[in-house]
């Protein structure tokens, strides 16, 4: 089933609730003291479990949220709205006609996802599942035909905010990516998976129900089912519906080394660096390289090359628009070829500030001529440093204004009625106004599509100038971006407890269709220690992509600097990983011919054993390998799960 349906931009509520079961549940004292109106409104409010929040945005009160027609219980449930819709009140949209295919707001057109997805020609009748939609279509429930249920009990309210942003890593923040899907292992042991295809800022909401609200500020509600039913079906059904991983090249599941400040070719040299950061371009420019502290740099990567290393550059999206006339090629015939990211009105460039010195523009890479700029400049670029992969980064894309100058207009556009619990709640904070125009529409919908529309064209300049498999690592990500590159979790912290979260990062993007997936090992900002470098050395010695990487100003880290002992440990450790590289090397096939996850849960291979499904701890390759590292400090064994038996 394709839900289709056209939205206002301004402010839209869709709940999408499972209500599979519902039951009768105690009035909301019975879980949790009500205060708040009156005892007798209290009394009668809607139990905690089915609450649906009438006031998301902060500084709900009782007066303003009771001005909404809602109404104001408090509780000590955590999590659980106050403000809520009453349970005899209808909210969101009403139904018109026949909404077994498709729900539409006739009066207007709205954006859609550029992403094809071909729907399986299968008639209603012989799906394996149904679609119900309550009477006031506020609600719609999916059944499994085969066992009546979808989902299990959810247990815990929890809120995510999804909108591209340039963020420190941080639990449950929006950071570079947006993947709007989620998988769901039901009481029963069946799994199912639900993608809402919509590029817009967004918050979605977990309830005990169990229901999802979807809150998207634009674009429509296009929603895709995958009924498993086990979880590696899911995968494998949505990585059929949004195009396979790609197929790295067996090189890059080699260990790799890099840092932002190595400063000179001399320092490369004396680490054997594979991965060059913005140290090497002349003044943070892309498609140059600083001739006088990495002179010799074209022949040192051949050197490279020769004893059997291949190297990647980074390249970021923003453009210096301040050099002197025709003495900076990427910007002179990006403007004449009129490629840039426009100010509202259409037609002057947006500006805005980033690494390179004076102001910047940034191209638009949803506009085919963008696309034939960029291969043109990575092909000449090939001329001058031998490469044989790129690295884009900063591509949300990162500004490091709050909008470009003179600033953002106020208008419901950049400043709409409801925004989501984003990080300073800003849609321009580090970004373009959002009513900047782009080839497909206002960056208010195409925001978080820039990464993804640079990785594409990025994959096949890269084929076509080495001639050989494509490697492209992206920090911004979308729906799909796994069909062309590969992803790094970003501006992580050398802490024990983001050592930890790697695990759950690398989980989930092989579940977003993106197994080329690793962390910064030993942490890209602060300082890190014997210690935990070791650990986190051996954890990452089995991320998919195996890379050493930390910022500008720490410490070095790679493993010779620590000394010998713990150079010995590191090779041995991945002396394993190059044993098995025949076994990892086929997984990825495995993934890029029939969409399997290369790195997994426990749970996905333990199916009917539900203690495996709250292990974040330890994780396997394929079918056949687990791994289970040390993740706490001055520990020498790995202690007995509380779930499970593993030691």
């Amino acid at each position: 089933h394709k839900i289709h349906m056209n939205i206002v931009r301004s402010h839209c509520l869709f709940l999408c609730g499972f209500l599979w079961s519902l039951t009768a549940f105690p009035p909301c004292a019975a879980l949790g003291q009500c205060r708040g109106s009156s005892p007798e409104q209290c009394s009668r409010a809607v139990a905690v479990q089915r609450r649906v929040d009438c006031h998301p945005q902060p500084g709900a009160t009782q007066e303003n949220c009771e001005a909404r027609g809602c109404t104001w219980c408090t509780t000590d449930v955590p999590n659980a709205p106050w403000c809520f819709f009453p349970e005899d009140s209808p909210y969101g949209y009403s139904l018109g006609g026949n909404a077994e295919k498709t729900i539409y707001d006739p009066n207007t057109e709205r954006f859609e996802v550029p992403l094809k997805i071909d729907s399986p020609g299968v008639a209603a009748e012989d799906t394996s599942y149904d679609v119900e939609f309550t009477d006031d279509s506020s609600h719609f429930r999916i059944k499994r035909k085969s066992t009546g249920t979808l989902t299990k009990n959810m247990k815990k309210w929890q809120s995510q905010a999804i909108h591209n942003m340039l963020f420190m890593f941080q639990p449950f923040a929006n950071l570079y990516g947006v993947h709007p899907f989620y998988m769901c292992v039901e009481d029963d042991s069946n799994a199912h998976g639900v993608l809402l295809l919509n590029s817009n800022a967004q918050d979605v909401s977990l309830s005990p129900n169990p229901s999802l609200t979807f809150r998207t500020i634009g674009g429509i509600l296009d929603f895709y089912v995958f009924l498993g039913p086990t979880p590696e079906n899911v995968v494998q059904q949505y990585t059929e519906a949004i195009g396979r991983p790609h197929m790295p090249a067996y090189w890059s599941l080699g260990f790799q080394l890099s840092r932002w400040g190595y400063g000179s070719i001399d320092v490369l040299k004396e680490t054997d660096v594979q991965h060059l950061d913005i140290d090497y371009m002349e003044r943070r420019l892309d498609f140059t390289y600083d001739k006088e502290n990495f002179a010799g740099l074209p022949e040192y990567l051949q050197e490279l090359k020769k004893a059997g290393m291949h190297n990647i550059i980074i390249l970021d999206p923003f453009i210096s628009k301040d050099e002197e006339p025709g003495t900076y090629r990427p910007y002179d015939l990006g403007e004449e070829m009129g490629i840039w990211v426009n100010n509202s009105d259409g037609v002057t460039p947006a500006v805005g500030q980033a690494w390179p010195p004076g102001n910047a523009v940034f191209p638009d890479y949803t506009n085919p001529r963008t696309v034939e700029w960029w291969n043109q400049l990575c092909l000449e670029f090939k001329n001058v440093l031998d490469y044989d992969g790129i690295w884009i980064d900063m591509n949300e894309p990162s500004n490091f204004l709050q909008g470009q100058f003179p600033g953002c207009a106020d208008n419901d556009i950049n400043n709409p009625p409801y925004i989501p619990s984003i990080s300073d709640r800003s849609l321009a904070e580090k970004t373009l106004c959002p009513d900047s125009k782009t080839y497909l529409g206002e960056h208010y919908n195409t925001h978080s599509l820039f990464g993804w529309s640079q990785t594409a064209p990025t994959f096949h300049a890269v084929q076509q100038a080495t001639g050989k498999r494509a490697f492209v690592l992206s920090r911004s990500t979308f729906v799909s971006s796994g069909k062309h590159g590969g992803h790094w979790l970003g501006d992580n912290f050398s802490q024990w407890k983001d050592m930890h979260y790697s695990i759950i990062g690398m989980l989930e993007f092989n579940l977003f269709g993106m197994p080329y997936i690793g962390a910064d090992i030993c942490g890209f900002n602060y300082n890190t220690t014997y210690e935990l470098c070791l650990r986190w050395m051996q954890l990452g010695s089995f991320y998919p992509f195996s890379r050493n990487h930390n910022a500008e100003g720490n410490m070095e880290q790679d493993p010779a600097f620590f000394g010998e002992e713990f150079a010995k440990i590191s090779r041995a450790t991945l002396r394993i990983r190059y044993s098995l590289l025949p076994y990892l090397y086929t997984l990825f096939f495995e993934s890029h011919v029939h969409g399997n996850t290369v790195v997994r849960s426990l749970m996905h291979e333990f199916t009917s054993d539900q203690q495996t499904r709250g292990i974040d701890t330890a994780f396997l390759w394929g079918p056949a390998f687990m791994v289970a590292p040390v993740l706490e400090e001055a520990s020498t064994a790995i202690k007995k799960h509380h779930h499970t038996g593993i030691k």
